[in-house]
């Protein structure tokens, strides 16, 4: 198992923190939010390699950061080739990216690097793994249902299989939202790259989900303790006086 961070985006709602440096770099409790990531990663036994998809913009950064950080497990970076928001390949595109260039061959857990959370990867790849044929989608029960229209929105049946996803909708019975961390085993990979060859939007991974759910079994893994979507400036700041990890 391979892990792929996904830290291509270009943050411009945190401007102008993020204008020249890169939003999983900032700093949370004076580590940056990444690293907070790492440390829930390398607790996971089966994990062989952490890879890091950024945009050519920040590729040094990340680079320069990953030369000092101290990892038991392998850190790669790699450049999507991207260098502004209007050619940025978007959360899916940057999966297949690293699909095809960055021998992201194996089955992945993928986390946005922007999120910043507290829980135990170590269930949720467990769940994922008696399912190797299936995706599996990180949730979080929000509780509001005024916040719903902003995340993908997920409802799951008794087995967690997930019989209804919606990107941002204006309503819904769920308030269990999508966190931005997957499992895609192996054996469902070829997926993206179906949805890949069809005309599809590449940017938020709530389309793609979405239409897994209409084309093969999809799993809902729900998370319970501290979760941050770092999204906006009041959120970082948020964060940075409150989170516990």
């Amino acid at each position: 198992m391979k892990a792929l961070i996904l830290a291509a985006g270009y943050a411009t709602r945190l401007y102008p923190l993020t204008k020249n440096w890169p939003k999983p770099l900032l700093l949370i409790k004076e580590k940056p939010i990444i690293s907070h990531t790492l440390r829930r990663m390398v607790r996971l036994p089966e994990l062989q390699e952490i890879i890091i998809i950024t945009n050519e913009k920040f590729y040094r950064h990340f680079a320069g950061w990953a030369q000092q950080v101290r990892c038991v497990k392998p850190v790669r970076v790699l450049s999507d080739g991207t260098t502004s928001e209007h050619t940025r390949l978007g959360a899916i595109g940057d999966i297949d990216f690293a699909m095809r260039h960055g021998n992201a061959d194996d089955d992945l857990l993928i986390v946005g690097g922007d999120n910043l959370f507290t829980f135990d990867l170590n269930a949720f790849v467990k769940f994922a793994r008696t399912r190797p044929d299936d995706c599996t989608v990180g949730l979080y029960d929000i509780k509001d249902p005024g916040l719903i229209h902003q995340f993908g929105v997920a409802t799951i049946d008794g087995e967690r299989r997930i019989t209804k996803f919606q990107e941002k909708p204006r309503q819904s019975s769920s308030t269990l939202i999508s966190m931005c961390i997957y499992y895609m085993p192996r054996r469902a990979l070829a997926r993206v790259k179906e949805y890949m060859a069809s005309d599809h939007s590449s940017d938020a991974p709530g389309h793609y989900v979405s239409w897994l759910v209409s084309q093969s079994a999809v799993w809902g893994f729900p998370f319970s303790g501290e979760w941050y979507d770092i999204g906006d400036i009041i959120t970082f700041y948020h964060a940075s006086v409150t989170f516990n990890g």
